[in-house]
């Protein structure tokens, strides 16, 4: 492991002298022109609709968005950040920020006048560096809950109050998995809580699978885990060491994988993600229900045929429901072309007018307040109830979140933890293994 800590080491020296010598190069052009970049389709019309109100204030300057999908924007902007053609402002996830803050690509914000308090609540401190500088602008939010194909839920005698207030603990599932092995159904007609269910033939799975879910589990076991109290490093920002070798995470996620065991849990080779999503289980039929993220509800809702309801996570050991809040945010990148325009840009991208208009678009929930009411209040124009969306974010009472976990060396943290967890789920392996790559990543960290 000392000689990926040192390769790491190495990689970041290198892109960190090859960005600062390409600075004259990306200086030269688009003085009055700011290059911004984005990943999600269903994003574009909106964000195009905020530049137009950007170029009105700001005339004389003009946007150029570049949109392009998840896997290739990074694998592209990882790219350009070497050959000195990166964009002045992209959408940043707080997966990648410890890596891009820690080589030294991004620009600091601290002049933008951005206030935390202006935002739904830890979105804006997410993205302050180690160092005490801010790298983003806060843009958007999204929280985890279960979709249902409500058909399939009326079929099997249950109601929508009774997916709304499932429990679940790592003895029995309690009615979380009392519920899910209901809506399972064996080939030959049997529920999965019925004498002579088949597990190993089955026509529709109660909870679709999202793959093993890596080292964070987001629309997996993340609400499980968090549920039962743990959490995945000694701090909420910046963590020194993980916590994947505790007995509550590994008795939980021994658990959650059981149920693929029992029939319940589509299996591992069920997914295949962009080909066979989660959600794509679900459209099919070959799944009941499925954990998924908000960015998902146009998704799911705009399915032809398939008439969904969702409801939040269960509640877990704990006595409270969970789910991520993750949030997008904008960055400048440290070389920008024409620095001045971009960061004008980002204060823009952050602000309630652009906010506003994004959430008019029913597609995402902005970081403001007012912009979330305004999707709200879209997504309602719609017919879409997203309440089990945006209670956990207004309810604390009753639920928690919890962020990503923002560490440095995020890239080997899921170059370890992802074979690690398809191993268990895909393979059976046994979880006390997970200890052993927690050790792993913390003698990364300098544990």
């Amino acid at each position: 492991m000392r000689i990926r800590t040192v390769a790491a080491a190495t990689g970041a020296l290198a892109l960190t002298l090859v960005s600062g010598c390409a600075q004259g190069g990306a200086a030269g052009s688009g003085a009055n022109s700011v290059t911004y970049w984005l990943w999600d389709a269903n994003q574009l019309p909106a964000y195009q609709a905020c530049a137009k109100g950007f170029e009105k204030e700001n005339p004389g300057l003009d946007v150029k968005i570049t949109q392009m999908g998840w896997a290739d924007y990074w694998t592209k902007l990882t790219a350009s950040f070497i050959a000195g053609t990166e964009p002045d402002v992209f959408t940043d996830h707080i997966q990648k920020f410890g890596q891009f803050a820690d080589l030294k690509v991004l620009e600091p914000l601290d002049d933008l006048g951005i206030d935390d308090s202006a935002y739904q609540a830890g979105l804006g401190a997410n993205w302050t560096g180690q160092d005490g500088h801010r790298y983003g602008a806060p843009k958007d939010w999204d929280t985890v809950a279960l979709f249902y194909n409500q058909k399939m839920v009326k079929d099997a005698g249950l109601t929508a109050d009774e997916l709304n207030t499932l429990a679940w603990n790592p003895r029995d599932g309690g009615t979380f998995e009392k519920t899910i092995a209901h809506l399972t159904v064996d080939k030959n007609g049997k529920r999965g809580d019925e004498p002579g269910f088949d597990k190993n033939n089955v026509k529709v799975y109660g909870l679709a699978t999202g793959g093993a879910g890596d080292g964070d589990g987001q629309t997996t076991w993340s609400p499980f885990v968090e549920s039962a109290g743990w959490h995945y490093t000694d701090k909420a920002r910046w963590g020194t060491k993980y916590q994947y070798d505790s007995k509550t995470f590994q008795s939980v996620i021994d658990w959650y994988f059981g149920l693929a065991k029992k029939g319940y849990l589509a299996p591992f080779t069920d997914y295949t993600d962009g080909a066979n999503p989660a959600n794509a289980q679900v459209a099919s039929g070959r799944a009941a229900a499925s954990f998924d993220g908000a960015w998902m509800i146009s998704t799911y809702y705009g399915t032809k045929g398939l008439k969904v309801g969702t409801a939040p996570t269960p509640t877990g050991p704990s006595g409270k429901r969970a789910t991520m809040m993750n949030g997008l945010a904008d960055s400048v990148t440290k070389n920008a072309r024409n620095m001045d325009g971009a960061k004008k840009w980002v204060r823009y991208l952050a602000s309630d007018a652009c906010q506003k208009t994004v959430g008019g678009y029913g597609i995402v929930f902005p970081a403001t307040p007012s912009g979330t009411e305004a999707a709200v209040a879209a997504y309602k124009k719609k017919g879409i109830d997203v309440s089990a969306f945006t209670e956990p974010v207004t309810d604390k009472k009753d639920s928690r979140t919890f962020s990503f976990p923002i560490t440095d060396y995020a890239a080997d943290v899921y170059a370890l933890m992802r074979p690690a967890m398809q191993d268990v789920f895909a393979n059976g392996a046994a979880v006390s293994g997970l200890t052993e790559t927690n050790d792993q990543i913390n003698f990364i960290l300098g544990q």
